[in-house]
Formats: structure tokens, C-alpha cells, sequence
């Protein structure tokens, strides 16, 4: 968990994202936005962009995740809420421990989808899809089976 929150904190501060104060106005049109690889804790391919807070810090945070077609996050929780909405492409969702595509629902580009604090879950891209993440930090993901982790060195 604290590798995701460090990786997104190191994210910030590379790409020199501005981080908005509450009494601060951000103004940022979608060339401003400075994508880099989402941390380790996801699998690879998938880029993260980081729109205001720090999801490595407490308090509230804007995101985006870009997933490229094909793209699968194996069953998981988070500590805390967080609200989805989709930007781009088709996102598909669904609560469970098994990835299993017969019951996912797809959120297409506009769509929005809000998610309990420890509700398991998991998703996937058929094509390329942009997400935005809003949430309270420290952004955390579980993975229901430790072995879906890809941070985590495969066993030999």
C-alpha cells in the first residue's frame, strides 16, 4: 500500500504537477496534463496523472488513470472510497473476487461510478480508456490474491 502512495507522491513532484491549495484556483486544459507510468502496484502499460492533491498524502486527490485496450486490475479494495468517472473510451466494473466479465458493467465515456471503501472489485479495458479518480488519500489497492500483485517478485 505504501509503495502506490510513494510512487504517486514521487509521480507529482517529477512532473511538476501543480499541487491546488483549497483557497487555490487550477486552471488546465488536457495538453497541461503531465502523464507519467502508473506505479508498480498496477499492472504494467497503464499511465497516471495526478490533477490536484497528492494521493500518497491524506486528504483529497484528482487523478487519472490512461489504460491502454486489453488492460486488466485483478479483484481488489481500497481503504477508501473512491468515485469514478470516465473520460474516454468504455470502462468495465464489477464487484466480486474472480475476474469474471459475464457480470461487469461497461461505463462508457461520461459515465460515472462510485465505489464503497473496501468494496472488492475489479476492472478492465476492451479499448483504450481514460478514468479519473477522485478520492481521499492515501490512495491505497489490496489485491484479494496477494499473487495478482504485480509490485510483488512472481515465486520461482
Amino acid at each position: 500500500m505504501k509503495r502506490l502512495a510513494i510512487a504517486c507522491a514521487a509521480l507529482a513532484a517529477a512532473a511538476a504537477i501543480p499541487v491546488a491549495a483549497d483557497d487555490m484556483a487550477v486552471y488546465m486544459n488536457a495538453a497541461d496534463i503531465k502523464w507519467g507510468d502508473a506505479p508498480p502496484t498496477l499492472p504494467k502499460g497503464a499511465k497516471i496523472a495526478v490533477l490536484s492533491g497528492d494521493p500518497g498524502k491524506s486528504g483529497a486527490f484528482v487523478a487519472r488513470l490512461m489504460l491502454p485496450a486489453n488492460y486488466k486490475i485483478a479483484p481488489h479494495w481500497h481503504s477508501a472510497a473512491e468515485d469514478l468517472t470516465i473520460i474516454s473510451g468504455t470502462f468495465y466494473l464489477a464487484e466480486g473476487d474472480k475476474l469474471d466479465t459475464e457480470h461487469a458493467h461497461a461505463i462508457e465515456a461520461g459515465g460515472y461510478h462510485h465505489l464503497p471503501a473496501k468494496a472488492h472489485h475489479f476492472a478492465y479495458s476492451k479499448g483504450p480508456v481514460v478514468v479519473q479518480i477522485n478520492g481521499m488519500g492515501p490512495f491505497d489497492i489490496v489485491y484479494i490474491n496477494p499473487k495478482d500483485d504485480p509490485s510483488k517478485p512472481a515465486a520461482m
